[in-house]
């Protein structure tokens, strides 16, 4: 098979007639072996009815559907298990990503020989203030952060190589970051198209004012995982070993200057009564906590199974 499209919806019963048309009106033009994969997040609506009418005209619709709303990473992360085309393209359902841009997105796959290549909505048709800005800032950040010269890393319409998706796990709410587990998990060959951005045709954002807060702590999230989750003592184990060190170090120094003093008959206070005690005996005790994070995190990164548990109520194959 040639092309798996992932689309992650919540609550876009409208938008989903229409997406599905086009998609297959691309593949049929381009003589595309194809699936497409829906993952209802848990919508409200009556999305599922749609999807299984859809899925009734067209053999090639496949769709899952969670219990409840488990978020996008989690829509991602059975979709991309589910695919079975060498090449995968995820998009939005909003009708936002064009279906046009598949063609070219699947030939940088297969014949540049990209790992991944990402979307960048050069013109955006979202708030000025409430989206645009906010995703410069933070694709700049997370350019300087990680060195991966993209610059759009939430755009949802992205193409894989099939490989990449089965390596990598997106959780929580990693899935603005997907290029970034992508090169820590050796797909390094990481491309960018210019993709056309088209005004919501129906219904709303799902998205509200707490992205403000999660898209910077995502980041540090990523890069730290992506960097120490198989080995957390390699952080913790060092940063506490050289604190302890230095509230050791100074704990002696402060030690043989009171015998010093001693010695020599001269009058000097007790070392409890000097703030450099306390300070090393604070050093040394946050050092060893956090050594002891650095072996709790090794304990735990051993027992990650459920990261992603979810429940599927129906599926279509």
């Amino acid at each position: 098979m040639n092309i798996s499209v992932v689309i992650p919806l919540f609550n876009e019963e409208e938008s989903l007639p229409e997406l599905t048309g086009w998609i297959a009106k691309v593949m049929n033009e381009h003589q595309f072996s194809y699936e497409i994969v829906l993952i209802d997040d848990g919508s409200n609506d009556g999305s599922w009815e749609v999807i299984e009418r859809l899925h009734a005209d067209n053999s090639c619709i496949k769709a899952i559907k969670f219990r409840r709303n488990y978020g996008k990473s989690a829509a991602l992360y059975a979709g991309f298990a589910a695919t079975k085309g060498k090449v995968v393209i995820t998009m939005d359902a909003d009708l936002q990503d064009s279906p046009d841009e598949i063609p070219e997105l699947y030939r940088m796959i297969t014949e540049e020989g990209f790992d991944l290549v990402s979307g960048w909505k050069k013109k955006r048709y979202d708030p000025v203030l409430s989206k645009n800005i906010p995703s410069k800032f933070y694709n700049w950040i997370a350019r300087r952060a990680t060195g991966i010269k993209i610059h759009d890393f939430n755009c949802g319409l992205k193409a894989y190589r099939s490989q990449v998706v089965k390596s990598i796990e997106v959780y929580g709410e990693m899935h603005r970051y997907i290029p970034i587990l992508a090169k820590w998990a050796g797909f390094k060959k990481i491309g960018e198209k210019v993709v056309q951005h088209q005004e919501r045709k129906y219904g709303v954002t799902k998205f509200g004012i707490e992205r403000f807060i999660r898209g910077p702590l995502d980041l540090l999230s990523v890069i730290f995982i992506s960097r120490f989750s198989k080995r957390p003592m390699h952080f913790f184990g060092v940063l506490g070993t050289i604190v302890f060190l230095i509230g050791f170090i100074a704990t002696v120094v402060v030690g043989v200057n009171k015998l010093i003093a001693v010695a020599n008959q001269v009058a000097a206070p007790r070392v409890t009564d000097t703030p450099y005690f306390y300070l090393a005996l604070t050093a040394m005790i946050i050092g060893t906590q956090l050594f002891l994070s650095g072996f709790i995190g090794e304990l735990l990164s051993r027992n990650s199974s459920e990261r992603n548990k979810y429940l599927i109520e129906e599926e279509l194959n």
